[in-house]
Parts: C-alpha cells; structure tokens; sequence
C-alpha cells in the first residue's frame, strides 16, 4: 500500500498482508465462556491489527484461527480432511477458461455471495472499514460480468451469517451489502434459503439449473472454509460446475477462472456420505449460531436477542416521533447505532463495576470515553453527508490502530448496525431512502478526527468545522443525547472532553509518496507515427536532442530481415523456418516422386468430399469478358447459320443422352425392386432421378414409381388384420403425387390425371381430388373404401407425415456459371458480388451452401491469369486440409514451370505456399506474410481473400490476429459464417475499412512520386489483368436452412431407452417470449406445428381461431395437393403470433401450452448413461439414424466411449461364436503360416519340380484356400456386430485409406476402431488419423465417430445425427449451433436429428433458446506487433504499401471503432510501446529496427516472454549458465539442460495451478508438478525488466487518465449511485484532513479512500482494483512478467512444472496422473513448447557471429534433445 499522504507510526513499516498472527486467538469456548465478565470481553473480539490478518492471511493453515475442542466438531474433523481431499485432488485438473465465452445471451449462472463478499473484503487495496470503497469493488466486479453480457444471480444462505460473529464489523458490512443489492440494483438476490442441504435449495437448483457457481475455496476462517467446501462439493454432486474465485482475471471483453467440472465421483461420494456431510453441516451450523448468539449477548449485555431487537424497534420508533420526516439511511443508523451502543455501554459499565475490581475496570472505556467516541463518529458522518467524493479521496492514511478498549467499543456499536439492518430488512411501515447504504460510514476519516483531536488540537491547530457541517452534527448529537437518555441537554460541544487516547500509536503527518515519474519522451522522426498519432504529440511532454537520456540510447547495428549485420549471410523469417515438403521446382527425384504422391493422395481425399468433379482451367484472353449480370439480359436480333448448327447439334445430343436414359430406366426394372424390398427401392429410385437429366424420363420414373407404390399401399391395406398399415407408403404416393404435378405437369397426359385423383380418393382426399380439372376426372361410381383411407384431412397428413418431403421454393433455371448444382437466388446474389469484385459479409446457417462462392471465386481467379492469387483462410490446420484437398480435386490448370494451383501454409508445414495460385492458409500465418516487408510483391499479387468461420473474430484464442488481416488486405473479401449475431455492425466497421484503403489507392496514383519508393532490383508486376476495383462490403442475410433439424431428448428407463421429442417450444417461458419473443432461428419442422396447434386446441376448449387456424382450412393449405416448405412456414409463423397474443391476454393458457410441450424424460446418474452408451448406440442403428457423431469435449471420453461401443460390440460377437472358436482360430491361423511357407519354397524351386511335386503344389494351394475360407467364417463378423458399411467402399479403397496409419506411432486403435465402423476425432489425433476418420465417415464405412468440437468449424461431415453426448463447459450457445448443424446437409438427408443424450433439461432449453454473442473487439496492440509493425514500415520493398498497412492496422482496430475515446488510448499505448522499444535498443530515433529485434519478432506469441529472454540474454546470464562439460567441448551436461529448462519453463511455460493444491495431499509419482522459480540472477533481471515496464507504462498510466469519464468515475459502476457534488469551502478541517490530493489524480476515487495512491498503477496485482475503469485498460495489457503470481486471498498461485517434468522423464502418462493434463493437451503443449527452443535455436545460430558460441550449442543441444524425447511418445 502506498504511504503517500499517511499518517504513520514510529514502527509501522510492516506488511500486514504477509505477516502472521503476533498472538494465537483464543477458542471459542474460552471467548463465550469466560466467566469473568466484562474485563476480558476485548477478547472477545480480535482488535483491529489482528482483525486485518483475518481478512488479509493468506494461508491459514488447518489448525490455525480455532482450537476445536467442541467434541461434536472433533468427531467429524476426519471426515471434514477427507473431504478437503477430494477437492483438492480435482483442483489441479480444474481448467482455467474463459467464464463467458459464447454464453452470453442464454447461459445463468450463480454466486456465492458469501464468497464474493470474502473477494472483495480480501481485496489488497482495501483499508478495512472503508465501506465506500468496499462497494465500488463489489460493484466493479459485478459490473464487469454484466457489461460481458453475464446473466447471473447471487445466493446469501441464512446460516452462513453466524461465520461472522467473531466481527461484528464484517456482519453489518455483509447485512449492508444485501439489503444494497436488493433496493439499489437490479440483480436477482436470494435469501430464502438457510443452507445448501434444505429442501427449497434443491428444488431452485433443479428448475433453474445455472451453467455454474463461483464459490470462494477459501474462507475467512477455517469454519467458514469447512461451510464453502461442503457447498462445493454439494455443487459438484448435482452436476453443477463450480467457478473458483481463485485466480480469477479479466480483460477487456473476458473474465477467466478455473472451472471444477461435476462428474460422477463427486455424486457417488455425495451419495454415499449423504448422512454424514448433513450431520457435519447441522453440527457446524448448530455450533456457529450458538457461538455467535452467545458473544452477541455477551457483547450487547442483553439475556436474549430478542431483547436486543425489541430495543432496536423502540428506539425507532422514539426517532420517528423525534424526528417524523426522516428517511435517509444514513441519519437513521448514525443516530439510532449511537443512542442503541451508548445505552448497551451505560448498562453494561454498570454490569460491570458491580462485579469486576476496580483494578481491573481501570482498563476499560469510561462513559464520557464512549460518549467523545461516539461525538467523533457523528462529526465524520456530518463529513459524509455534506462532501463529495472529489473531496473525499485526498483524505490522510491514517496508519495508526484503535486502541483496545476503542476497538472493543467500535465492535459494540457495529453489532448495533446488524441488529438495526436486519430490523431494516423486514421493515415494511417506514420507507426508508437506501440510496446511500453504501456509505453508512468512513473508519479513516473517524481516525482523521480522532487524531486531529488528540494530537494536533493540542498544538494550537485550532481548525473550525464549518457551518453547514457543524450544524449537522449538533442536530445529530441532539437527537442521539434524547434517545440515549442524557442529561447534558444534547450540548454537542466541546467534542472531546476526556484526554484518553484512542488510537495506539502516536505518529507525525507525512506527505511523502512514491510518485510515478513523469518521464520525458524520446522524439521520434517517423511518418508512422505522425500521421497515426500527430494530433497528440504536441500535448506530450518531449525531451531535447540534447538530454543525457537521449544520448544514452544504446546504439546497435540496424537489423533487416534479409541478412546479418555482420557476416552478410542470409537471415531467415518465420516462413523459411516452417517445415516445407518438396517445392514445385524441385528437380530431386524422390522428392519429385513424393510429390505426386502428396497430389494423387490430395485427389483422392477430395474426392471423398465431393466426388469427381474435377474441371480443367483455361486462362481467359485478355478480352474482359461481359459481366453475367449484362448476358443475361442480352437479347440476340437474329441467329446467324452456325448458331442455328450448334442448336442442332445440341437438340441431337440432347435427344440422344434421353434414349440412353430411358433405356438404364428400362433396364432398372423399379417396380420389382420396390415390390422386394420398398425401403431399398424408393432409394434406388431416387438415386436415379438424382442423376437423370431427361424430364420425360424422370415423369415415366414418377409415375411408376406412384402406381408401384400405390400397390403396395393397396396391398398393405387389405392385408389390415395381418399386418400394420404403413403410412411411409402413403407418404411415398404423396411425394410422386407432389413431384409430378410441380415439376411435369406439362408432361402429364389425361390418364397420369385420373391415375392421380384414383389415389387421392382413395387415401379419403376427396377435396383435392376435386380441385382438379373436371375433364380429367372420369365419373366413378365406386363407393368409398373407408379403408384405404389415411384416417386424416390432407393438410394435416402432408404436415405430420411429410414434412422433410415438402416442396421447397428451388429454382429450375440453370446458372451457366455453376454446374453441378441449381444455386438459389441469394447464392447468385453472391456469385454476382465475386463478378463485380466485391466484398461480403455472409451469415448463413451450416449447411446451406454459402461455401459455393468461394470455389467459384477461386475459379474466376484461376481464369483470369497465371498470377493472380486466392487467399481461402481457415481457422484449423484440419479444415486447411479439407479444403487443399477439395481445391485439387475440383480444379486442373497447365500453369507455367515453378507454378501450381494450390498450396498451404500452417505453423508447422508450408507446401508450395508462395508459387500457387490459391494458398489455404491459417490467419496467423497469412499475417505472417502481410507483415513480412520483403513478402510484399507476392502479396499484391493477391486478388480475393475468403475468411471461412470469421465469427472467429470474436474467439479467445487468436481472434486479434483474424482483425489484423481484415483491416490490412486491400483485395475484395468473403467473410463467412453461420454465427454472427450483429453482422450489420461488422459490415458497418469492414465498409469504414474499404473507405480508408479507396482513399489510399487514390493519393498513391495521384501522387507523382510514388514509384520512387520502390527498391530497386525489384521487378514489376507482369501479366496481371487489370481489375475493376470496388470498394463495396455487402451484407448478405440467409436464415433459412434447406432441412429441418428435430431435437429430442434420451432417458433410460429399465435398461431401456425412451426417446422424447424435443418442441422448440419446451424450451421457451412466457417471460422470455414476452421480452424477447422467439429466438430468431427457432423454426419448427412441419409436424411441430401440428403439434402446437393440437395442444393450444388441448388448452382451450372454445379458442375463437381453433377453426381459423385448424390445417385442413388454413387458407395456404386449404384445398391444396402440393403444400408447399413456404406454406409451412407461413401456417408457423401464423401460430407464433397467435400464442403472442395468448401471452398478452392470457399468459396462464399460455403458460400451460409451453408445460405441455415440456418431454418428460427421467433422470439418470452419469454413470448409468455411461455404462449404457453402446446400447443408445444400437438404438439409434435400429431406428435408422446412424450414421451419427458424438459429440463430447473431454478428449479422454471421445476415446474412451468409442472404444466401450467396440468392446461392446467384441464381447456381442463372442457370445456369438461357436464353442472353442479362438483356439480354432490359432489352429488354423498356425497351419496357413505353415502350409504359406511350404508353398513358397516350392515355387522357389518350381523350375526343378516334377509333374508329381506340381501336382502336390496345386493340392496344397487348394488345401490353402480350403483353410482360408474356414478361417474366414469362423472370424467372420455378424452384421449386428459392427457398424461398419462394407457395401459402401469396396475393399481397395478401404485398404488404400488404412494403409496411411499403419506405421503410427499414435492412436493405434483407430485402425481397429475403424474396421468395425467406429471412429474419433480431436486434436490430438495425427492428421492422418483424422483424415481416415474424415473419409470413412463421408464414404459411409464408419457410422459412429465421437468428438470433440475439432468437428465444429466447417469440417465437412455430413451426417443423419448429431449427438450431444455429455455436458461440458465448452457447449454452447455458439458450439451447439456450428455442431448441429453438422446434421441433415444439403443434398444428404432432408431431415437433421439432434439427440441431447446426458444433458440436463435445463441446458437443452437455454442452448434452444440461446441467441450467439456479439462480436466485439480485442486489444489489438501489443509491443511485440509495434516492433513487427515498425520493421514492416522501415524494411519494407514498397514503403508507401507498408505505411499505408501500419496506418490501417493501428487505425481501423473493431474496439476503437466509433469510439473516439479508446482510439486516443490506443494511440498513447502505441506511442508508450515505442519509448520501451527505443530504450531496450529495438528501434531507433527514426523508426529503424535494430539488434535482437528479429528474435522478439519471431516469438510474438508470447509475449512478454520473448523482450525478457532477450534481456537475460544481453545481460550474458545465457553464457554463465551454458558452460559445458569442459572447455573443448560441444555438449553440457544433464543440469545445465535442467536448468536451461527451468529458465525457459519459467518463460514460456506458464500454466498456472489453483494455489490451494499446495496444501493438498495428494502424492506425485514421477512429476515434481510445481515449477520452481528461476535461479538468483535470472530472477534480479526479471525484476530490473518489470521495473522499466512500469516505468515506461505507469507514466502512460497516469496520461491516459486524463481520458476517464470523471462523471462516471464518481458513481458506483452497478447502482449508478452518484456520490459528486459541491465541495466544502469553508471547513479548514476538512481542508487540513482531505490535504493529500497529490499522487491521487490517476486513481480510481473510492480506490483513494483507502489511501491507494498513483505509484499502486505500478503494481500489475492492484492496477485492475485501483485504475479509471472508464479508460479502457486492464492489467493484462501492461507486458509484465510477474515471478510471483497471487490469488485474491494473497495465497501464491504455483506454475505447473509440465515442461520441465517431461524434460526429466519423458513421460505423457505422468503428465495426465501427476500434472493433471490430459495426455493429448499435454502433446499439444509440448510440442509448442519444443517449438519455441526451436526457434530460439534457429534466431541464435543466424544472429551470434560465432558458431561455436556456448549458447548457440547448448539451445541446439536442448533443441535436438527435447525433440527426440517428443518424438518417442
């Protein structure tokens, strides 16, 4: 804490936060006790020193604060460590995520208020006492989550207040907080509820089921503690995940925090010591409100708490005949806390003389002690009343203690506030005003007094009050002198008439502060930053040229990236450095043969994909072809002779491709096919009218496929009492019926017509039958069979039955643009912006076909030239893959030597990156090569860049990057997306883009000398079209998917499963209709809206509009044979809005329709579901909805689950064998081995052989394929044991696939897995293993594949089913929609089915429900892309290009846009990024990059690791520490390395673990788990680094404070209360105590009330506790690197030793058992980690002039040594 400004003791100089107890507290028994009475009551209470440790000690251990020698407490202490255990054990594996992430708009979640209370007490920058302050900060907190889009609710249990009994100051603090809460903001707060045990709890978890809780594992005390650990893993048992408070941190758009997922232990455990935690529960509660109602009555002097409230009610009631007007809750508990504790003290002082000693009463308080006390309070509470804030926050540190005897007193009189709050709380005849219970009082503006009254009155500092304020007081001490009974006739002055000190230490007033420099800035010449940031130079303070700091800059050599400063050799960038396979021009045969390998294997993963769609490229004359929009409306005036040939021509093809048809349609014999098998048919049939393109064929295909199935239909009804009559029949006759009168009807002869209305008569369609031409209808005096009816109205049976089969509004008319599909108008829309050189902005839902314009860009892209380049940019290295794979298989083109059609580019692997003509590529390695300043000529050859999922702006994980290469490109762009809720706001911000770069372009070709900025050497653009430039960003909208999606729900109910449909309406509640109707893509399926409509006419009865609305005479369907996917959504839309209407009139029947809907599914424990997860699987092949993925988010479940579907599957197969099968197989799997070897040293010497040995060969042979058959059916799988399609890939292909893992080291079961038609997939897997999954599934062989969210984004897996199979925090609102999506795709199935398999029903409703989040803007600075920034704009080849990228980079950032206010923080955050660069030595005065500017520019990643690495290395610590074996050696020895690991885990290593784990007891086999800090010097560097990051940003700091919001910044965050106002002018006391407004002006002011000073900006803990939060600013963007990490309880957050642990002993599984990181993360990180020695490596051996240097050695010793360990595992 700062001492600026304080008032400080003579040997006050220590650090409570860090010191322990002087004294050990007595137990409880001895403080409730005591029989003495009176005299030992200050032990009653902790006085404040040991008050603070409370709040501040940051590891109470187990046996610290109370002795337990209550008995029943004792019993259970066993039971209470076991407990402490269990979480302790998961706390390492908890995982540390972003809280709101994608859950914004449907996700509720709960806090504990006792935990956030404890957060905030905890606070570092808190002064206890200082109740302002302490409600801003809870109010920032909560702020916070809400400005994040939060929905959240706190819960205050009832017993959790007896923990504070011990502080009376904390309960009324706490009762403050609630009733705050409550009347002044518009949380949700509950108190209902006693404990987490009662019964109402259970219920409000059950209906409301919150994503989480954020629970505190840490309490005030270890009784608190013991309550919070119960709740946990009460928590936990019911499958809510827990939030811990600990290690919490947020930035501008996040707030992150370890996340304790429920499993099933944690119920088992909950479940098997159920009685056991109860009693521990009822016990502790029992003891904690025995305790705290015996020291309350101690402390109060009353028999009873009764007593206590009754005189609380009386003394209210006096004030109010007193004083009948009063509301204001400050005047009310200043006057009534002080009458109450005057009169409690008066009796209890009389109590006492009676049976104390004098001697021993001398300790204590006399009356008129207690009575100046209570003077001094009421003076400071005038002082609250009538100062604002402004005045407030330069209020003196006062650092001195209450004396013992004041403390105990202050304690009484707080314990008045609690019993005067709680009365407060159910007060319902008095309307009291809670504006300002924030503010009930200030305990360092009471010591202000105090002081001023002991020791500087005294001096003849004779200071007056001021008028306005003294009057105040003497009005508040009047009425308090009349409530307390006194007999001085309410004289308030003089104020102290005692000379007993109050407070401990006497001290002296000091002035003295920490102050945060006001550094000069080092001028700079560079147009960058004149032209970005030259509006705000001038208010900056600059030094001159001559100023020793300026002339101290280290001077280094200047650094390009093209070659060493020294030795001239060539210097490599990040590209060179990625792994490249054989290049296009390479002439090595083996690498040439592995090429085309590579391309032939590309072909056949894209034919996978798409199938064989390959077309040839040819480049287009440089005639500039019409547009299609122009051809279109072209009209021809005549046709010449060659038009009128080749339309003959074509009649003739045409004519000849039908006969061919007709004649495969005849050869198909369908009518026997259907007759055999009808499922099999009606596919086949459908096949055939897939790939037929004669219109005639198709009609004849229709119709005899209507009349067939109309036989069966016929047949089945006659057969009624044998067989069930099966409506898909009848469905089957409807869909011809549909098809041939949409599509044919001008094909249709007079006999197709009557074929047709037969049908319809027959299905009891009378009045569609009708409808048709009379003419065509012959009279039929048949009467009507009732039973080959449907028993339906027409509208109702389309509706119910064929829904997924209705018509969709498609459009027949070829685009010529596009082959091998009919694209719908708005993909034309998109086909026309590629046309025009366009840019776009396209929100489409998954699986509708947005993709399309990307291939077609790439097509006219291709066409255009030789040279020209598509950039397609996918978030994953997997679906990169997918589409290099899907571009070679679509697309030929003879390109010229050295060049190819497609090349990619990942962070471990480039492959023809630079010499294609469509690069797929990862958006950081794209910014790779934008911001490379000698990559420039390769990017102006860029023509188009699509951003496929660019909803991944708004991502965790770097989104930046995605905003950097949107703002930077100057080409046309596609941004793609199923999932951005404010498109218009991204389009918006993208246009304001364009605008600046048409400006651009513009002064470059008006400026006459811009081609003089080109280096020379390099050559100009040729063979480039010249392009119509469009400056345009559309916005193109589709919200409607080709298939429906249906949801349901799983239950088991005996060993069997129940199947629930899921209505999307079941997920809905009046409330949530009323305020935000329905989700905007919540659609319904046909058979939904039936379903709906049957229940509203279930509800009510007499509905008006029953018959209005009933389908068979809805107007859109009334009489209609065809209705159409359109009308459907029309009769939807009409229901949406009638139960609208039900809401505002009667939302009771509302009500009940919505809890109609609802499935009642039951429910089950994890470990049943688990357990019974084969059998869903089987359960879904037998209702025909395989092939299936699943959908899991721990990749130990994806594999574990795939393998128990196999398993089960294994055993089901075995149980099918014949007696001894295995030991039959061995037999003759021994004798083939035999008799293989026999043959084969046969046919060596087959040319000695005789006709007799020839014979016994063939004999052998024979013999051989004899023994092969038996094997094979005894081996033979059973066709319900395997999911696998052998029908769908023949055996070739299928071999060709799994012969790509064969050799893998990794995920060996995948093979087996596979084999048997199960499949997984995550991001651990090889990309080999994932392609074999990939392909297999598409094919068809694989039916089940588990996953995890690889599969979401854009991962082309078609399938009939998505199954969420468990809940996870990583499922939401975003994830459930990309991977729902991934069900019923366009062109596969018509209808999507989405299975909720472990999902809790609440989820399943907020997932429905759920809107995606907004798309908002991240930091976009760092210093490491300043000085990446910087170099692009000084080495650049073409310096305008680059200044022009730079300008827009650092203008156009999404955060900034429209807010003029953060982009004036940025620009100071640029220039204060510069003054740290210059000073380190990585730029100079100009601009120009120098010294090790490369090596931090190639570890960008991580910052601000990689500026700390450069400074241990310049300071030579590298070359002290790499000292090998001996002198003319190469190699260092184990320790070395050891520590060369630890130093750079310490760096680049930085997972950190909950800091409770230290206490936990769990055992470490291999691993060491916590990461030790670094050696000695290291760590005095790191140190020396920090202090000049704070330096350099805490003047920044203090600048861009000028920029808050002051208006703001005087009302609390949440409740908006405004504590502003009008200065006191004429109190010289409050002008001497409020005296320290310096060191104040870049604090928050409530921070001040608690002395916080500027100079705390320096410390990265406090900055997000004490800065403006209106600038914009977190603690997360200021570079530091803190070797010491805290929680909010102070306690050291440990880094987890996994680099260095693997290092000692190579081991994956010792990760997952010790480390607590799954196996597949643990490779993950690793293999970053490795990288990163890697590229260090690399930058040193280019950089160092000596080779042989002993750092150079050692990183590559290091480099080759951790690779080769990777690679084993």
């Amino acid at each position: 804490m700062a001492s600026g400004g304080a008032v400080q003791g003579d040997d006050d100089d220590r650090d409570f936060t860090t010191q322990s107890h002087e004294k050990k507290s007595l137990s409880f028994e001895d403080q409730v006790e005591n029989k003495n009475g009176f005299s030992d009551f200050s032990n009653e209470f902790c006085w404040e020193k040991e008050m603070q440790q409370v709040l501040r000690t940051s590891d109470h251990s187990r046996q610290d604060i109370y002795d337990f020698r209550n008995p029943e407490l004792n019993k259970h202490m066993e039971f209470v460590e076991k407990i402490f255990d269990l979480i302790l054990n998961d706390i390492p594996k908890a995982e540390y995520v972003s809280l709101l992430n994608d859950y914004v708009e449907s996700e509720f979640f709960l806090i504990d208020g006792d935990s956030l209370f404890i957060t905030c007490i905890s606070e570092q920058t808190l002064q206890p006492g200082q109740n302002l302050h302490f409600f801003y900060l809870v109010e920032r907190f909560l702020q916070d989550l809400t400005n994040k889009g939060a929905k959240y609710v706190i819960v205050f249990f009832k017993d959790a207040e007896h923990a504070y009994f011990r502080h009376p100051t904390l309960l009324a603090l706490r009762t403050a907080l609630i009733l705050h809460l409550q009347h002044n903001t518009d949380v949700v707060i509950h108190t209902e509820f006693s404990n987490f045990l009662e019964g109402k709890w259970q219920s409000f978890l059950q209906e409301s089921y919150p994503y989480f809780i954020i629970i505190s594992d840490d309490g005030l005390t270890k009784l608190q503690t013991i309550f919070l650990t119960l709740f946990i893993i009460h928590a936990l048992s019911k499958r809510i995940n827990v939030v811990l408070t600990s290690g919490q941190e947020s930035d501008v758009i996040r707030v992150y925090g370890y996340h304790i997922h429920g499993i099933h232990k944690h119920r088992e455990f909950f479940c098997q010591h159920q009685s056991e935690i109860q009693r521990v529960c009822q016990t502790l509660v029992k003891y904690l409100q025995e305790s705290s109602t015996s020291a309350l009555l101690s402390l109060s002097g009353y028999s009873s708490l009764k007593d206590m409230e009754k005189e609380v009610c009386e003394t209210l009631s006096q004030l109010k005949d007193l004083w009948p007007e009063i509301s204001e809750i400050r005047h009310i508990v200043c006057i009534v806390t002080s009458a109450l504790g005057l009169r409690m003290y008066s009796r209890l002082q009389k109590t006492h003389q009676a049976t104390i000693p004098k001697q021993e009463s001398s300790r204590e308080l006399t009356l008129e002690e207690a009575e100046d006390l209570i003077r001094m309070y009421c003076l400071s509470v005038a002082f609250i009343l009538h100062l604002p804030l402004s005045q407030r926050a330069g209020v003196r540190l006062i650092s001195n203690h209450w004396s013992k005897q004041a403390f105990t007193f202050i304690q009484m009189h707080k314990g008045c506030e609690f019993f005067l709050l709680k009365h407060l709380t159910t007060e319902k005849m008095w309307k009291v005003d809670f504006t300002h219970l924030p503010d009930l009082s200030d305990d360092l503006l009471w010591k202000n007094i105090a002081y001023y009254y002991e020791l500087e009155n005294d001096q003849e500092l004779n200071l007056d009050v001021g008028e306005r304020i003294q009057r105040k007081y003497e009005y508040l001490w009047s009425i308090i002198s009349k409530l307390a009974g006194k007999d001085d006739d309410g004289k308030s002055l003089p104020l102290r008439r005692t000379s007993t000190s109050f407070l401990e230490r006497r001290a002296s007033p000091t002035k003295e502060s920490k102050k945060i420099p006001k550094l000069g800035l080092i001028p700079m010449t560079s147009t960058v930053v004149d032209e970005f940031a030259g509006d705000i130079l001038s208010r900056l303070p600059f030094l001159k040229s001559d100023d020793s700091a300026v002339n101290s800059l280290m001077k280094q050599r200047e650094f390009d990236e093209l070659r060493h400063w020294h030795s001239g050799k060539l210097l490599s960038d990040d590209y060179d450095r990625t792994k490249s396979s054989s290049q296009a021009m390479c002439k090595d045969p083996w690498a040439l043969r592995n090429n085309q390998k590579l391309r032939s294997f590309l072909r056949f993963y894209g034919s996978s994909l798409e199938g064989n769609i390959s077309k040839t490229i040819v480049t287009q004359s440089d005639t500039p072809k019409k547009a299609y929009s122009d051809m279109k409306n072209k009209k021809k005036t005549h046709k010449t002779k060659a038009d009128i040939i080749i339309e003959e021509n074509q009649k003739r093809m045409k004519a000849e491709e039908e006969r061919k048809e007709q004649k495969q349609w005849n050869a198909l014999s369908i009518e026997r096919l259907i007759q055999e098998n009808f499922s099999s048919g009606i596919s086949k049939l459908e096949d055939f009218l897939k790939k037929c393109q004669s219109n005639s064929v198709k009609c004849t295909a229709e119709m005899a496929g209507l009349n067939t199935c109309f036989e069966v239909w016929i047949e089945q009804c006659r057969d009624q009492g044998k067989r069930v009559k099966d409506l898909n029949t009848a469905v089957e006759v409807m869909r011809r019926i549909h098809s041939l009168l949409e599509k044919y009807k001008d094909l249709l002869e007079k006999e197709d017509y009557q074929k047709i209305v037969r049908c319809l008569k027959y299905f009891g369609f009378d009045n569609l039958a009708c409808t048709l031409d009379s003419s065509q209808i012959p009279e039929d005096d048949r009467k009507k069979k009732a039973k080959y009816a449907v028993g339906m109205g027409a509208a109702r049976f389309q509706l119910q039955y064929m829904g997924h089969y209705l018509l969709r509004e498609e459009r027949t008319d070829r685009d010529p643009r596009i082959q091998h599909f009919i694209p719908d108008t708005w993909q034309r829309d998109l086909l026309d912006i590629v046309d025009n050189n366009e840019s776009a902005v396209i929100v489409a839902p998954t699986s509708s076909g947005k993709t399309y314009a990307s291939y077609y860009c790439m097509e006219k892209i291709l066409k255009e030239s030789n040279e020209g380049v598509v950039v397609y940019v996918a978030p994953t290295k997997a679906l990169v893959n997918q589409v290099w794979a899907t571009v070679y298989n679509r697309f030929n083109k003879t390109l010229p030597d050295g060049l190819v059609i497609c090349g990619v580019f990942t962070r471990d692997y480039r492959h023809d990156a630079l010499n294609c003509q469509v690069l797929v590529t990862v958006p950081q390695c794209l910014e790779i090569l934008l911001l490379s300043p000698h990559r420039q000529q390769w990017a102006k050859r860029i023509r188009y860049i699509i951003f496929d999922e660019v909803h991944c702006l708004g991502g965790e994980i770097g989104a930046e990057v995605w905003e950097h290469l949107l703002v930077m490109i100057r080409c046309p762009f596609l941004a793609l997306s199923a999932t951005i809720s404010n498109p218009k706001h991204l389009t918006a911000w993208l246009q304001s883009v364009k605008r600046y770069w048409q400006h651009v372009e513009r002064v470059i070709e008006e400026s006459s000398g811009s081609s003089t900025t080109t280096k020379k050497g390099t050559k100009k653009q040729k063979n480039i079209k010249t392009v119509n430039k469009s400056y345009k960003v559309k916005l193109v909208l589709y919200g409607e998917r080709y298939n429906d999606l249906e949801k349901y729900v799983c239950s088991l109910e005996k060993d069997d499963f129940k199947i629930h449909h899921y209505h999307p309406c079941a997920a809905l509640t009046v409330d949530h209709i009323e305020k935000y109707g329905f989700p905007s893509d919540m659609a319904f399926s046909p058979r939904e809206s039936i379903l709906l409509y049957d229940t509203m006419v279930q509800v009510w009865e007499d509905w008006p509009r029953a018959d209005e609305l009933d389908p068979e005479k809805f107007t859109h369907f009334k009489n209609k044979i065809v209705i159409t996917k359109a009308d459907a959504r029309k009769y939807e839309e009409e229901l949406k809005e009638e139960l609208k209407n039900w809401i505002v009139h009667d939302n009771k029947r509302a009500n009940r329709v919505l809890k109609l809907l609802k499935p009642h599914a039951t429910y089950s424990s994890e470990k049943q579901m688990k357990d019974k997860f084969p059998c869903f699987v089987e359960k879904l092949r037998q209702m025909n909805k395989l092939p299936a993925l699943f959908f899991l988010f721990s990749i130990k479940n994806v594999e574990k689950w795939a393998e128990n579907i196999n398993n089960c599957l294994e055993m089901k197969q075995k149980s099918k064998q014949i007696p001894k099968a295995e030991k039959q197989i061995h037999l003759l799997t021994n004798r083939l081995k035999k008799m293989e070897k026999s043959i084969q040293k046969k046919q060596a010497a087959s040319m000695k052989n005789t006709s007799i040995e020839t014979d016994k060969m063939i004999l052998n042979e024979a013999e051989q394929g004899n023994l092969m058959e038996k094997l094979g059916k005894i081996t033979e799988i059973p066709p319900d044991c395997t999911y696998a399609n052998s029908q769908a890939v023949d055996t070739e292909i299928l071999k060709k696939v799994i012969d790509r893992v064969k050799f893998m080291k990794t995920n060996t079961s995948l093979k087996t897995l596979a084999l048997r038609g199960i499949g997984y997939h995550h991001a651990s897997v090889s990309y080999k293993g994932r392609q074999l999954v990939e392909m297999l599934f598409r094919m068809g062989f694989i039916q089940v594949v588990t996953a995890t969210g690889t599969l979401a984004l854009g991962i082309n897996m078609p399938c009939k089913s998505v199954v969420f199979t468990q809940n996870s925090v990583y499922l939401d609102a975003l994830n459930y929609r990309q991977m729902s999506g991934r069900a019923g795709r366009r062109g596969q199935d018509l209808l999507g089915n989405v299975f909720f398999y472990d999902i809790p029903l609440p989820k399943v409703e907020k997932l429905i429900k759920s809107n995606v989040p907004q798309l908002r803007g991240q930091f976009p600075l760092s210093i490491s892309l300043v000085l990446r920034l910087m170099l692009l704009a000084a080495k650049a080849d073409d310096k305008e290009d680059a200044k022009a990228k730079v300008l827009s980079l650092l203008k156009h950032s999404l955060l900034s846009y429209n807010q003029p206010r953060i982009t004036e923080m940025l620009k100071l955050y640029f220039l204060f990024s510069l003054q740290f660069l210059v000073k380190e030595g990585y730029l100079d005065q100009k601009g120009n990059t120098m010294g090790f500017a490369g090596l931090v520019s190639h570890l960008h990643y991580h910052e601000p690791s990689n500026i700390v690495l450069v400074s241990f290395l310049t300071k030579g610590l590298f070359h002290k520490l790499c000292q090998p074996t001996r002198k003319d050696s190469k190699t260092f020895s184990k320790d070395v390395m050891e520590q060369l690991v630890l130093v750079l885990a310490n760096l680049f290593g930085r997972k950190y673990i909950p800091a409770s784990v230290i206490n936990s007891k769990q055992k470490f086999y291999q691993s060491k788990v916590f990461l030790e800090g670094l050696p000695e010097d290291f760590a005095v560097a790191l140190d020396e680094y920090n202090s000049k990051i704070k330096e350099n940003f805490g003047h920044f700091l203090l600048i861009i404070s000028k920029m808050a919001d002051m208006k703001q910044e005087y009302q609390l965050p949440l409740s908006k209360i405004d504590f502003s106002g009008e200065e006191c002018k004429d109190s010289k006391l409050v002008s001497h105590i409020m005296s320290c407004n310096e060191g104040r002006t870049a604090v928050s002011p409530f921070a001040c009330l608690s002395g916080n000073m500027d100079s705390d900006l320096l410390h990265a803990e406090t900055v997000n506790s004490v800065i403006f939060r209106t600038v914009g600013i977190t603690a997360r963007n200021i570079p530091t690197l803190c070797s010491k990490k805290y929680d909010d309880r102070r306690r050291i957050m440990p880094l987890n030793a996994y680099a260095l642990d693997f290092y000692k002993h190579g081991s994956l599984r010792a990760m997952a058992q010790d480390n607590g990181i799954h196996e597949g993360e643990a490779y993950i990180l690793l293999k970053d980690f490795a990288l990163t020695i890697k590229t260090i490596s690399v930058s040193l051996s280019e950089l160092c002039d000596d080779e042989e240097d002993s750092v150079v050695q050692a990183f590559s010793q290091l480099s080759d040594s951790y690779w080769e360990k990777l690679q084993k595992v």
